[in-house]
């Protein structure tokens, strides 16, 4: 596969070195005759939390969605390291490095803990389907290097005294926490975040935050999608403001604080 193209379009590859990891350029998704994101481009730099922010309906998920794969745009481009995956299904997308986590749980209550994260480590094994039948050593290495490193990300979230355990005992907090291990078992360069802290009480949203920041340390890019401003204010490095499908605003935290088109957009007009 070619590297792709560089800034929203440019012919030349990402320069090495560019602290741009991910570009949205003039992304349009539409369903039915309803505009749910409309030229949208921003960039997410390396090693940055870049928070997005907005309105309920303002495209946020939405374009989690395309970046990842589950939705094509309709127009547009998205460049990650370079390399255009905009149209790419999402396990090519996480073959590039890009792993998520959802709005709405997506756990396997009928596996244990640490079974849940060991599906998050699928891309690091390569045995086929006849090796897996007959259980061959190299099957046998796989899978003990596999429920390592998922010990390891459950350890890495603080669930490592749950890891026996059945999803479905655990409360909302730590499942949250369980997902994010999940997405971080294929040692992912990107993740994207979909309302970590959603649900969750002051104490487990602090502790979210806390691993969010770690999750950062490890340097890990993050797109994080939340509605927690205190939050978001917080441990973001940048933030970019939809409304209605559209970018109203991008900066950092202090500058978005006080944009007018920003405060308008949550609080409406007088």
């Amino acid at each position: 596969m070619k590297p792709g193209v560089g800034s929203c379009g440019e012919t030349n590859p990402q320069p090495e070195g560019c602290r741009s990891m991910l570009e949205i350029c003039h992304v349009n998704k539409s369903f039915g005759g309803i505009m749910a994101l409309l030229d949208v481009s921003f960039k997410v730099e390396r090693g940055a939390i870049t928070a997005m922010i907005g309105p309920n309906g303002a495209g946020k998920t939405t374009l989690l969605n395309v970046i990842s794969g589950i939705y094509l745009p309709n127009d547009g481009d998205i460049f990650f390291e370079g390399r255009r995956i905009s149209g790419f299904r999402p396990h090519r997308v996480s073959a590039f490095g890009i792993t998520r986590t959802f709005q709405h749980l997506q756990v396997f209550h009928n596996m244990s803990v640490l079974e849940n994260v060991m599906v998050g480590c699928h891309s690091d094994t390569s045995s086929g389907f006849l090796a897996c039948l007959v259980r061959t050593p190299k099957v046998w290495d796989e899978e003990r290097e596999v429920r390592k490193k998922a010990s390891e990300m459950l350890n890495f979230v603080n669930l490592s005294h749950r890891q026996d355990q059945p999803t479905s005992y655990l409360p909302c907090g730590d499942q949250k926490r369980l997902e994010l291990a999940r997405a971080l078992a294929s040692r992912p360069r990107m993740i994207l975040l979909d309302e970590p802290v959603s649900g969750l009480n002051s104490l487990e949203t602090e502790e979210m935050a806390a691993l969010i920041l770690k999750v950062k340390a490890l340097g890990t890019t993050v797109l994080l999608v939340e509605h927690d401003m205190n939050l978001v204010m917080r441990i973001a490095d940048a933030i970019v403001v939809l409304n209605y499908g559209e970018k109203i605003a991008e900066g950092p935290p202090a500058e978005i604080q006080n944009n007018e088109k920003v405060i308008t957009a949550y609080l409406g007009d007088d």
